[in-house]
């Protein structure tokens, strides 16, 4: 049965296909509504082993949904990374037909999709990490409407509810005291929350993430709904990069030849930061989780004074405890293990 690599280009209104053979001939072209029941139909028609791929986007976990059971390998392929590929002309045919030949080629870098299980817990994190920053901006927002009236009103009693009257009476236009009324997220955020934690406490891996030291409740559940499973990093150091936690280096014209043979020229390798390329929710939760273990008793605190004395600068330290919270969640992930304080000095950082 023979191979038959599919590229495709996914828009609102049509998809663009294209069809390759094991030879890289374009044996098919087409262009179809982007509806479930029209792609079906056309993936269903083809016969042989069939390798599909589409970049990451809005309709990728859609339509992985859908060609997953019909299919041998389904492809979502990072758009970032595809822009490091050999390019030339654009257009949504070029566009289907180049990741189909990726595809063939084994060029292109597959963006993780988990099972359908932990679907619900992810779109609820999506909905709670939106609404902290929706509140936090009505807050400012809330803020900036008493002080643009020359109303001092530092703290956070102008945020609580229970004097929430006592403050719109401090507001004498009938127009702009509705405003304020308006600009209320709280509850709802607060309902998110809790709707979060429900669904966290049934997953199994839930009462292993909360037991390491800064991964609260809220925290273990954005873990678990974004990483999924730890089985996806073999090692610490991929998920270091995931997190955003990796130094990027760079180095130069390492070697010279020395009577004829190759030596290394003792070149300094150049620091470049962090990896820039990450997903920036979970890295706020282990920077946050490290800031908090690093003032709290406990051998982390203890492990951040030694770095400390050592002249390490409190960022570095605090980054050092990051990678080592990461280092050991994925650890007792992977092997369901309890946490013991000793562990700390054994996992290296």
């Amino acid at each position: 049965m023979s191979n038959k690599y599919i590229g495709m280009d996914v828009h609102q209104a049509s998809t663009v296909i294209v069809v390759l053979n094991e030879a890289g001939k374009t044996i098919m072209e087409t262009i179809l509504e982007t509806k479930t029941g029209t792609l079906l139909d056309f993936i269903q028609g083809l016969r042989g082993r069939l390798q599909v791929t589409f970049e990451e986007g809005t309709y990728a976990a859609w339509l992985y949904d859908v060609l997953t059971p019909y299919v041998e390998r389904v492809v979502v392929c990072d758009p970032r990374k595809n822009k490091l590929l050999p390019s030339g002309h654009k257009s949504d045919k070029v566009d289907a037909r180049k990741l189909a030949e990726w595809l063939r080629q084994g060029q292109l870098v597959a963006v993780y999709h988990g099972n359908r299980t932990l679907r619900g817990l992810k779109e609820l994190v999506r909905s709670y990490l939106c609404l902290v920053q929706d509140v936090t901006r009505v807050m400012n927002r809330l803020k900036a409407l008493y002080r643009g009236r020359g109303i001092s009103c530092g703290g956070r009693a102008v945020y609580r509810l229970r004097q929430r009257d006592s403050w719109l009476a401090l507001l004498s236009e009938p127009g702009v005291q509705q405003r304020a009324a308006l600009l209320v997220l709280q509850a709802l955020r607060q309902t998110a929350r809790q709707a979060l934690l429900t669904e966290s406490r049934k997953q199994a891996a839930f009462p292993i993430l909360r037991q390491i030291p800064g991964l609260g409740p809220i925290r273990a559940g954005v873990v678990l709904a974004l990483v999924q499973t730890p089985h996806r990093f073999r090692t610490k150091r991929q998920f270091w990069a995931y997190l955003g936690l990796a130094v990027v280096t760079s180095s130069s014209a390492e070697y010279r030849i020395v009577q004829g043979r190759v030596q290394k020229s003792g070149k300094p390798v150049s620091t470049r930061g962090l990896n820039p390329n990450y997903n920036r929710a979970l890295k706020d939760v282990f920077k946050a989780a490290a800031t908090g273990v690093s003032q709290r008793e406990g051998p982390f605190k203890t492990l951040y004074a030694r770095w400390l004395d050592r002249g390490l600068a409190p960022e570095l330290a605090r980054l050092s405890l990051a990678r080592k919270l990461a280092a050991l969640t994925l650890t007792l992930w992977k092997k369901g293990a309890r946490y013991h304080p000793e562990q700390v000095t054994q996992q290296a950082a």
